[in-house]
């Protein structure tokens, strides 16, 4: 199965959102939730657990679950405010005419609930090989069978051009944050099987 990123979900009952990320064990390698941005207001992002996705392609993933269950679920984004100090431009404390102290601000500051132990991977996220940067995400074929994930799409328009070049999970190193690490070189990723590019 396809997990897109960038790709639109449909919920049973009406087209309901587009997916960001997917959350990934980095020990079992094992995708275990899909980040989909709702598409009415205030277009939360909910946190999906990977056995709902019924079927994916590369344009739409679609849930098993209604709206109204999906706005329901864990959000991914926590959103506090925190106080800031005004920015000091005299090396002290300084009045404003007609002599008023400015207030602090309160800074919007977003936290990610992304469960223990795992990591978000985003499309776009780097991708190195043994000797240097490859490409970048573009999306990760699952087995729909356990969740497990058994290869890596290339985005479009790297070393060998306009096509996909699909690495098998085996030779992934490891995977951090934003940067999955591969235990080919360059010249043994462009010997791959490639497949043409079927976008939108």
């Amino acid at each position: 199965m396809d997990i897109p990123i960038n790709a639109d979900v449909q919920c049973t009952d009406a087209p309901c959102g587009r997916s960001t990320c997917v959350i990934v064990n980095p020990a079992t390698r094992q995708v275990t939730h899909l980040v989909v941005k709702e598409t009415q207001f205030p277009y939360d992002k909910r946190l999906v657990p990977i056995d709902l996705v019924v079927e994916a392609t590369p344009q739409v993933i679609h849930l098993r679950c209604a709206s109204r269950e999906l706005a329901e679920m864990e959000s991914f984004v926590e959103t506090e405010f925190v106080e800031a100090a005004m920015p000091d431009y005299m090396g002290g404390s300084y009045l404003a005419w007609p002599y008023v102290v400015p207030e602090p601000m309160a800074v919007p500051v977003e936290h990610e609930h992304i469960p223990a132990g795992e990591l978000a991977i985003r499309r776009g996220a780097r991708v190195e090989a043994a000797d240097g940067h490859v490409g970048r995400v573009d999306e990760f074929l699952v087995d729909p069978a356990n969740g497990h994930i058994t290869h890596l799409v290339l985005r479009e328009g790297h070393l060998w051009g306009q096509k996909d070049v699909t690495i098998p999970v085996s030779q992934i190193e490891r995977i951090e944050e934003d940067t999955v690490y591969l235990k080919l070189d360059k010249h043994s990723i462009g010997a791959l099987p490639a497949i043409p590019i079927r976008r939108r």
